[in-house]
Parts: structure tokens; sequence; C-alpha cells
């Protein structure tokens, strides 16, 4: 017979959202904060400092659905506005923050909290994109969440960069980048 152990403390854990652009990674980021603030727990919600695409204090999918947020510029800043009764925290735009969001993600969860990443797993070359392969590693659920090929029509993974820049991170939404399968993308559109 197996026995039962209760902890003392409440058990946290880490849910990664991942994909590519325009596959609906922050609509089901906000979705499942929404769901959490109407069952009355207390959410925080970020984003980096860096992603001000639609709004400095929210999130924003492409689809146009927003949640409040608090812009920060790394981990460790996030880490710090942590407010202990939080009870879930929401991070948007994870392969934007720095390599100690790992760390800070399982710090939170150690704690009790209910961590939700969401973020792209692939930059616009097709290579993981850090620090979301090591949040993929440590995650206790993962939903990988796909968009439609714009091209073909197929279930699309990567991310089409459609302006020339060699820098890995460029902030941008429909016009700089489109959602193609794995037949019509080609990452050297873009170098």
């Amino acid at each position: 017979m197996m026995d039962v152990v209760r902890h003392s403390r409440p058990t946290g854990w880490i849910e990664v959202i991942t994909g590519s652009m325009f596959s609906g990674k922050t609509e089901e980021l906000i979705r499942r904060l929404r769901r959490a603030q109407i069952a009355r727990q207390r959410v925080q919600i970020f984003k980096p400092g860096i992603d001000d695409r639609y709004a400095s204090d929210h999130l924003v999918s492409h689809s146009d659905m927003r949640i409040q947020s608090v812009a920060v510029p790394s981990s460790r800043l996030l880490l710090e506005q942590i407010d202990p009764d939080s009870e879930v925290v929401g991070i948007d735009e994870g392969q934007f923050f720095d390599a100690e969001l790992p760390a800070v993600c399982n710090t939170l969860a150690d704690q009790g909290k209910r961590v939700i990443v969401a973020g792209l797993d692939q930059d616009y070359l097709g290579k993981p994109f850090e620090p979301m392969p090591q949040l993929l590693a440590i995650a206790e659920y993962i939903t990988k969440t796909l968009a439609i090929c714009v091209v073909c029509g197929n279930p699309a993974n990567h991310t089409q960069r459609l302006v020339q820049s060699r820098e890995r991170v460029l902030v941008g939404a429909s016009g700089a980048y489109e959602a193609r399968c794995r037949v019509c993308f080609d990452p050297r559109l873009a170098g």
C-alpha cells in the first residue's frame, strides 16, 4: 500500500505555452490568467520591458485580447516585484528575458506559486530560442501551439522573418513576420 505524503505548504508548478508567432500563445496565457482571476486567485502578470508593440501596461494578443501587466527589464527585477500572497504568476514573451528566467520560475514554483510562461520556442532561423528550451525542460505542463501557414494552409511551427536583419531579437508583428510550415519556411530570406 502506498503512503500519501501531505505537504505543509502549497505545491507550485511551471506551465509553458510555446510555438511560433501568430499561434495563439498570448491568447492562451490571457485565458488561463482570466480563469484564475475569476476563481479569485491572486494573480500577477509580467512582460519584458523590450516588448512595447501594443501597450506598455498590458499583455496584448495579435487578436487584441488584453490583460493588465507590468513591464520589467530583467528576471531578477520580476522576482523582486512578486507579492508573497500571489498565487499565480503570468509571464509573456519569455524568449525576451535573460538566462535567469528558468531559475526565477523555479524559485516561484518552489514558493507554491503556479507560474505560466508563454514564448517562442524557435528564433527566425528555426533554432531554439533561449531561455525557452530550459523552461521546457523544467516545466510540469507544456502546451505547443501551432499557427496556420500563410503560404499553403498547413500547420505552422515556424516564424518567417520578412525583413532583412541578422539581429536575433527584432520585436515586430504582422508585416515583419508570418507563420510558415516546415516546407514553406526559409530562414535565408531574413539574412
